[in-house]
């Protein structure tokens, strides 16, 4: 549904996006990545046809943003970091100014906009004037008019900065509502927003792609190995000997010790589940296997290990 091929944004000698490739599959929700200055917004920008690319191509619903610009903006719907609003036009005028312009009959535009305020839970602010709403509300109805002619591709940009917590929920699970139905793009630099929301990620830093992939498959990539935790009741005896022991252990290492219990951090070849073998040896001596569980890198260690200065150019991380 939406192909980007080799992107590059160039404002002069400042290269903002550099040779960035992803495909986002129809029904697909996706998570675009990265930290304040990555070249997200840029990327955003050349897609919803806002600017055009210095080099590269992309496809939106199977046409070219630069050869059929009017027939990929008529299937895109795209709510900016800040929401394009009138503040003199009250949110149902607004709206219905939307309607139109996007070509919608004029049969059509009424329930449209009455239907893309109920999604939004915008509708008790139908009669005020968009200069007089909340930041939160601003979001909302631009999230309203990015979804009201019921596009093939939503690009959404930041789409719950400003939002309350229950906002937020409220946004996210419109969000995963709209996947299946549309092809959803969702550029952010707040961690939770992706990993509860997207099922593929694309994390960008400085302009450049550093990795794809899903949550759970960035995770074992960059361990290299599964890594169980494990608590025991050893009565203070040392139990690394006994767990190296187990096969396919390839690392023991003491996460902390208190009284006579200790935790350990068992890394084993991956694709091996440890898991059985690991609590009979520890039961067999007679102790106790108070804890046993994977243990994988959250969102924000892969972020950071992939944006930070030493590892952006130097993750080897495979693309799917």
């Amino acid at each position: 549904m939406i192909d980007v091929q080799h992107l590059t944004k160039r404002y002069g000698r400042v290269t903002a996006v550099d040779d960035v490739s992803f495909r986002v599959e129809k029904g697909e929700i996706l998570g675009f990545l990265g930290p304040n200055g990555a070249g997200k917004t840029t990327t955003m920008r050349v897609l919803t046809g806002y600017m055009p690319p210095t080099e590269g191509r992309a496809l939106v619903a199977g046409h070219d943003i630069l050869e059929a610009p009017l027939e990929a903006k008529r299937r895109t719907g795209y709510l900016p970091e800040t929401p394009p609003l009138y503040p003199e036009m009250t949110v149902r005028d607004y709206l219905m100014f939307v309607a139109t312009i996007n070509g919608l009959a004029s049969a059509e535009r009424r329930r449209r906009v009455e239907t893309a305020m109920e999604r939004t839970r915008v509708a008790d602010m139908a009669s005020r004037h968009c200069g007089k709403l909340s930041k939160g509300y601003r979001q909302r109805v631009g999230l309203a008019q990015a979804i009201l002619h019921n596009p093939d591709v939503l690009i959404l940009d930041e789409p719950t900065a400003g939002l309350d917590p229950k906002q937020i929920h409220e946004t996210r699970d419109l969000i995963k509502s709209l996947g299946g139905d549309h092809t959803v793009i969702l550029s952010t630099h707040i961690l939770p927003e992706v990993a509860q929301t997207c099922s593929r990620v694309v994390i960008i830093n400085k302009g450049r792609v550093v990795a794809i992939d899903t949550p759970e498959n960035l995770t074992a990539r960059l361990r290299g190995a599964e890594t169980m935790f494990v608590q025991v009741d050893s009565a203070g005896a040392d139990a690394t000997p006994v767990i190296a022991a187990v096969p396919g252990v390839t690392g023991v290492t003491i996460a902390a010790r208190r009284d006579e219990q200790a935790s350990y951090e068992v890394a084993s070849e991956r694709g091996h589940d440890i898991r059985r073998q690991l609590a009979a040896a520890i039961v067999t001596q007679g102790w106790g296997l108070l804890e046993l569980r994977p243990l994988r890198m959250s969102l924000e260690e892969i972020f950071l290990q992939l944006t930070t200065e030493e590892n952006a150019g130097g993750a080897e991380v495979p693309r799917a």
